[in-house]
Order: C-alpha cells, then sequence, then structure tokens
C-alpha cells in the first residue's frame, strides 16, 4: 500500500487487514510510551544532582502526555486501547528486563538508544500509512528533550573518564541486540504489522528481503547515533 492522501483515509479502513495493522501498530506505540515513563521515572533516582532529576522527571511526563491521543484514536476505530496494548506488553517489558541499567550513564544511553530505535522502527512503518495515522505516530516520535540531554551528559562523563567509554560501548551493542530480537518477535507474531513492514498490506506473502533492508537501516542509525554519544557502535 502506498502512502495515501486524507481523502483516502476512510477508504483505507474499509480493508479489516489495514485497520487490524492500524491497531497494532497504535497499540504498540501506546505501550512503549507508558513504558518510556515508568522507565525515565526510575532514571530520576539515579540522577547524580537535583538538577539531572527535575530534567528527567520532566521529560517522562511528557513521554506520558503522548498517549491520550493515541487511545482517543484507537477508540475512533473501535477498538479497546487496552487490548490493543496487551499484545506488545511481553516484548516491550522484556526489553526492559534484560537491559536493566546499572547506572546513571547506562540509563542515558539505554534512553537515547533504545528510544531512538523504537522511533526509527514505527517510522519505517509509519510511511505506508493513511495522513491522518502518519501524522499521528510522527507526533508520538517527537523528541522531549531526552536526546541532547544525554548527548551532552555522557560526552562530558567520557571526556571526564575515557574507560567510560568503553564500558558504554559494549552496553550500547548489548541495547541493540535486544531491542532487534524484540523487534523480530513483535513483527513475526503480528501478520498486519508484518505485512506493513514488508510495504504494505495489499502485498502478496511476506518480502523477506523488505523486512531486512529495513532493518539494515534501523543498525545504520544505531551506528549513527553511538557516534553522537561519542561511542564506538
Amino acid at each position: 500500500m502506498a502512502p495515501s492522501t486524507a481523502d483516502e483515509t476512510p477508504l483505507a479502513f474499509q480493508d479489516p487487514v489495514y485497520r487490524e495493522a492500524v491497531v497494532d501498530l497504535l497499540g504498540v506505540i501506546a505501550y512503549g510510551e507508558i513504558s518510556a515513563f515508568e522507565r525515565l521515572a526510575e532514571d530520576a533516582k539515579l540522577a547524580p544532582t537535583l538538577e539531572d532529576k527535575v530534567a528527567i522527571a520532566t521529560m517522562a511526563s511528557k513521554e506520558f502526555s503522548k498517549v491520550a491521543s493515541i487511545h482517543q484514536r484507537l477508540t475512533e476505530l473501535g477498538a479497546d486501547p487496552f487490548a490493543a496494548m496487551q499484545p506488545f506488553s511481553e516484548a516491550i517489558d522484556l526489553f526492559h528486563e534484560h537491559t536493566a541499567p546499572s547506572d546513571w550513564y547506562e540509563g542515558l544511553v539505554k534512553a537515547y538508544v533504545g528510544d531512538g530505535l523504537a522511533d526509527d522502527f514505527y517510522r519505517e512503518i509509519a510511511a505506508y500509512l493513511d495522513t491522518g495515522t502518519r501524522d499521528l505516530v510522527v507526533a508520538s516520535m517527537e523528541d522531549t528533550g531526552h536526546a541532547a540531554f544525554a548527548v551532552e551528559k555522557v560526552r562530558a562523563a567520557i571526556a571526564a573518564d575515557h574507560r567510560l567509554g568503553g564500558r558504554l560501548a559494549l552496553w550500547g551493542r548489548r541495547l541493540m541486540g535486544e531491542a532487534l530480537i524484540q523487534a523480530q518477535r513483535v513483527a513475526a507474531d503480528r501478520d498486519a504489522l508484518s505485512a506493513l513492514l514488508a510495504g504494505g498490506v495489499d502485498r502478496p506473502g511476506l518480502d523477506l528481503a523488505a523486512i531486512g533492508r529495513m532493518f539494515t537501516r534501523l543498525t545504520d542509525r544505531h551506528t549513527e547515533r553511538m557516534a553522537e554519544l561519542g561511542l564506538a557502535s
């Protein structure tokens, strides 16, 4: 399915497979935002200064504020927002369980790298959505200020202690591996979402080559983010 225009939106949702894919996408994004809020709230406890604590807590509240509009759109589509989120809770929770940061800097890297990968993943799918849904998805990817905050703090810490850079580089690789495992799991478990990943719900069969190219692009962007942090990927 090629990206559609706003006038085509009602027709697009007459396709039950397309509607299912959109419900899946909005469900995973909504649960991801709730998880981001929870994680940032936990990260605030590790903050070395009161200023850092307040900055992270503010970002957490901004993440949570994005959930309402997604839930509203799910309701408009006739879906239960909580039922839409449920299929993705295990994969997202497992990712966070396997990648719990041991200190402040690991938390910053995880938020920057992990959230960046998730945003790239959703943007890949958004290219094949109707205009209204695409705009909602893109709006949910709006940076709350965490990217610049993480880059500034991590770069300054590495400059002060070069040994920290090696440890955080290894941590970034682990995050990428875990994130790809869970992303592939989500894609494999949800047929309609897999079809969007492959380039549209109207394509017959699953284009594994297209999905492979997408994951290559995700890996390339991860490398760029690690470089922004001053870390080897």
